[in-house]
C-alpha cells in the first residue's frame, strides 16, 4: 500500500503592523500640549508679553529700584487677589472686598486715635470686623441662597456708605487722623509696611507676603481636604453635600479668608500713609476679580489655581507702573486693563482649545 505524507497546514504571514487605532481617552499628548494646557501657563505667557513690551516701551523699567516699585504695586493687589480667587473656585463672588479694605483700616485708624489706644488693639479689633464682614457675606449667601453678586453689592454699598457717614462723624473730616505718634505704631509698621534690602533696591515686605500667601494658598489647594471641599462646591454644591462636603463651613469660611485679606491690606496702607481716606477702595473689587480671572479662575466656579492669579497681579501692577514710566497719560490705564484682560481670556481659550485638540 502506498502511504501519502500528510498536506502542510498553509502559513500565511502576519498582516503588516498598521498605525495605532486611538480614541481620544488614550491617545498621549505631547509633553508640549500637556504643559500647555495646564492653568497657569496662558496667563504666564501673557505677563511676559506685557513685561517684554514695557521693557522695550519704558526704559525706566530695566532699572531695579523701578521693578521694586512693579512688584509693590503687584503685590497689594495680588495679596487680595489670592482669597478672591479662592472663593471665585469656591463659585462666589465678593463686591465688597475693596471698601472692605478701608473699613478695616478706618477702624483700626478710629479706635486708636480717637480712644487713644495701643495700635495693636486696633490691629486686634479691625481683624474680628473684617471677619465679620466675611462670616455676614457667607452667612447670607448660604442661608437665603441669593446670588452672592446680590448679597456682596448690598455689602458694599453698606460699607461704602458706613466708611463716608462714620469717619465725618467720629472725625469731622473724610479722612482719619495722623496716628503715627500712637504707642505701638513703630512695631506695626514693620510687621505690614516694612522694607528691607536686596543688593541696594529697597523691596517693600508686601512683596514677601504676596509670595508666602501664593504658596500657602497653592498647598492649601492641591494638598489638604480643605482645598477638595473648594473645588467640590464650586462644580456643584448639591452633590458635594450628597458625599459630605461641609458645604455652609466651606462657603463661609472663603468670605471670611476674603476678609482676612482686607484686614491686611488695610493694615499695610494706615501703616504706610499713618490716615486712610474714607472714600477710597471703590472699583478696587473689579481688579481683584479681573486678575484672579486672568490668572484662570472661571467666572462659573469649579476650576482655577493660586498661581495662576499671582502672574495675573503681576500684569496689573506692571501695566499700572509701566503707564507711568512710559510717560503716557493715566487715564488710558483703565482701557489698557480691559483690553488687557479680554485679550488675556482670549489667549488662555485659545491655548486651551489647542492643548487639547485632538
Amino acid at each position: 500500500m502506498r502511504m501519502t505524507q500528510p498536506a502542510e497546514p498553509a502559513v500565511t504571514a502576519p498582516p503588516a503592523p498598521g498605525p495605532r487605532q486611538t480614541d481620544g481617552r488614550t491617545a498621549q499628548r505631547s509633553l508640549l500640549l500637556r504643559t500647555l494646557a495646564r492653568l497657569e501657563v496662558g496667563v504666564l505667557l501673557g505677563a511676559a508679553a506685557v513685561y517684554v513690551f514695557f521693557l522695550i516701551a519704558a526704559p525706566p523699567v530695566r532699572d531695579g529700584s523701578s521693578m521694586a516699585t512693579v512688584l509693590y504695586q503687584s503685590s497689594t493687589i495680588g495679596i487680595m487677589t489670592l482669597p478672591v480667587a479662592l472663593l471665585m473656585i469656591g463659585g462666589e463672588f465678593d463686591l465688597s472686598a475693596g471698601v472692605a479694605v478701608i473699613t478695616s483700616a478706618l477702624t483700626a485708624s478710629m479706635i486708636s486715635y480717637q480712644l487713644t489706644m495701643n495700635v495693636w488693639v486696633d490691629v486686634v479689633v479691625a481683624l474680628i470686623v473684617s471677619l465679620a464682614i466675611g462670616f455676614f457675606n457667607g452667612w447670607m449667601v448660604v442661608r437665603t441662597g441669593l446670588p452672592s453678586f446680590l448679597v456682596t453689592l448690598g455689602s458694599f454699598l453698606i460699607l461704602q456708605g458706613v466708611n463716608l457717614a462714620v469717619t465725618k462723624l467720629v472725625t469731622g473730616n473724610v479722612a482719619t487722623d495722623d496716628i503715627s505718634d500712637m504707642a505701638g505704631f513703630d512695631q506695626a509698621r514693620k510687621v505690614f509696611a516694612s522694607s528691607f534690602d536686596i543688593g541696594g533696591v529697597q523691596v517693600k515686605i508686601t512683596v514677601f507676603y504676596w509670595l508666602v500667601f501664593a504658596a500657602l494658598a497653592t498647598w492649601l489647594l492641591i494638598r489638604t481636604k480643605y482645598g477638595n471641599w473648594i473645588f467640590a462646591v464650586g462644580g456643584n454644591k448639591d452633590s458635594a453635600r450628597a458625599v459630605g462636603v461641609p458645604v455652609t463651613f466651606t462657603k463661609i469660611s472663603l468670605f471670611m479668608l476674603v476678609g482676612r485679606g482686607a484686614w491686611f491690606i488695610g493694615m499695610h496702607q494706615l501703616f504706610t500713609f499713618n490716615t486712610v481716606q474714607s472714600g477710597v477702595g471703590v472699583g478696587q473689587e473689579l481688579i481683584y476679580i479681573a486678575a484672579a480671572v486672568i490668572g484662570g479662575c472661571l467666572l462659573t466656579g469649579g476650576y482655577g489655581s493660586a498661581v495662576g492669579p499671582v502672574f495675573g497681579a503681576f500684569m496689573f501692577g506692571m501695566v499700572n507702573q509701566g503707564i507711568v514710566f512710559a510717560g503716557w497719560n493715566p487715564d488710558w490705564f483703565k482701557a489698557f486693563l480691559g483690553v488687557m484682560l479680554i485679550g488675556a481670556v482670549l489667549i488662555n481659550l485659545w491655548v486651551r482649545q489647542s492643548a487639547t485638540r485632538r
